[in-house]
């Protein structure tokens, strides 16, 4: 089981071109995914002791964070594999990656709820609590839908490949939400939520052009967590949503 690609699909054109390009473009996503969560999190977790910054207030958020960066570096681990061609050793380490989503989720969801109980300073000025959960658990949600049909689809490169670069794109907006340009933070949802959407389009438009054909699951996959942003955002004020989330505290 392989966390970035495993068996090769029969495409047209030429295959070393088209090999060229998925190692350029995952080695740009790899590179891309860890620099914005560095960027969005220094201050308050990777370089917390350059900045007075509030203490982390949990374990799980210590955890949380532990967990989301060996996340990060599995993922630059499993792209430089597959450009090695250590084919073998990429498709072991994936079952790694499947207990580590695993612990992702665990921790994230425990985060996610016991900020929105006990308050964050991470929140975005004047959104409650209870409302704004809805935006970590989808990110919880379409996680597991991706990472799961990445799993799925392990046998196809291309998909497999498509839906392993959407989780790490899904991962963007709590970062970039944190990143500390006072202008691009003033835009709110349509900076942290608007970049990943043009960043999911433009490489749905790349891989369609160098390949000559749209990849379908691609395309489900960019349509399904773009439409993702626009549920939460109308969800997140509704009397339906608050009760769900009081319920989600409970766990915390």
């Amino acid at each position: 089981m392989s966390i970035v690609q495993s068996a090769p699909d029969v495409q047209v054109g030429r295959p070393s071109d088209r090999h060229l390009f998925d190692r350029r473009l995952f080695l740009a996503a790899a590179i891309v995914f860890a620099l914005i969560n560095l960027l969005g999190f220094a201050q308050t977790y990777y370089l917390k002791g350059f900045f007075s910054t509030p203490p982390l207030p949990s374990l799980v958020v210590h955890l949380h964070g532990l967990t989301m960066t060996a996340w990060i570096a599995l993922f630059a681990a499993q792209v430089w594999l597959v450009r090695s061609k250590q084919i073998r050793v990429h498709q072991r380490l994936g079952y790694a990656g499947v207990a580590l989503g695993v612990l992702v989720v665990v921790t994230g969801f425990f985060t996610a709820v016991r900020a929105a109980k006990f308050g964050s300073s991470s929140f975005p000025p004047g959104v409650s609590p209870l409302p704004f959960l809805a935006v970590p658990i989808f990110d919880l949600l379409m996680f597991v839908i991706l990472f799961g049909a990445a799993i799925y689809y392990r046998k196809r490169a291309a998909a497999h490949k498509s839906l392993m670069l959407l989780t790490a794109v899904n991962f963007l907006p709590p970062a970039i939400a944190r990143i500390p340009i006072a202008s691009l933070q003033a835009l709110g949802p349509l900076w942290f939520f608007g970049f990943p959407t043009v960043l999911t389009l433009v490489c749905l438009g790349l891989d369609t052009w160098r390949r000559g054909r749209l990849n379908g699951v691609f395309l489900a996959g960019a349509l399904l967590l773009i439409a993702s942003y626009v549920v939460r955002l109308a969800i997140m004020g509704t009397p339906q949503w608050l009760a769900v989330a009081a319920w989600l505290t409970s766990w915390a």
